[in-house]
């Protein structure tokens, strides 16, 4: 199964991958699909495969779409993780949800946190004014219908997240 992560900004999406990659790191049921983005690999956030705009369009991807200028792409290789019954998480955008949802089996993983504690993670960042973190947060659009969705409330500790995004993946049935 394929579980595409989603989270409107500042809700620790990134935070609860990590913490549930390395929950996971001995389980080889879960694969984790690393990114390829048109961005260069130093400009932080998360762990990606840099490409060049002439390099990703010479690429086959699963799903692909653009966001904030960039590319993004999920390799083609997670279709041999989900034939052999692994569960494959990606960082997806809402974009290509529905996309997924008939292409694989799938569900959402919905990371998210209450607008205030979203507003104060990214002011604390301090990369963005006030303006822009309120634009952020009213940009939020809502998942399409119908669709598998388990909902981590990532309100208190990273580890509390952490637990129930790996309790909601265990619940899954199992091929």
């Amino acid at each position: 199964m394929l579980i595409g992560v989603v989270g409107p900004s500042g809700a620790g999406k990134d935070t609860v991958m990590a913490g549930l990659r390395e929950a996971l790191r001995d389980d080889p049921r879960f694969v984790f699909a690393r990114r390829a983005i048109t961005r260069p690999a130093d400009a932080g956030g998360e762990d990606h495969e840099a490409l060049t705009e002439a390099e990703f369009a010479r690429r086959d991807f699963a799903l692909q779409w653009r966001a904030h200028g960039l590319l993004y792409g999920i390799p083609r290789a997670i279709e041999a993780d989900l034939a052999q019954g692994r569960v494959v998480l990606a960082n997806l955008s809402r974009t290509v949800l529905e996309e997924a949802a008939a292409r694989y089996p799938f569900a959402v993983l919905h990371i998210t946190a209450s607008a205030a504690l979203r507003a104060a993670r990214l002011a604390a960042r301090g990369r963005e004014g006030a303006e822009d973190i309120a634009a952020r947060l009213a940009r939020e659009a809502p998942l399409p219908p119908g669709l598998r969705v388990l909902t981590v409330m990532n309100d208190t500790t990273p580890e509390a997240a952490i637990a129930v995004a790996r309790n909601s993946l265990a619940s899954l049935p199992r091929p």
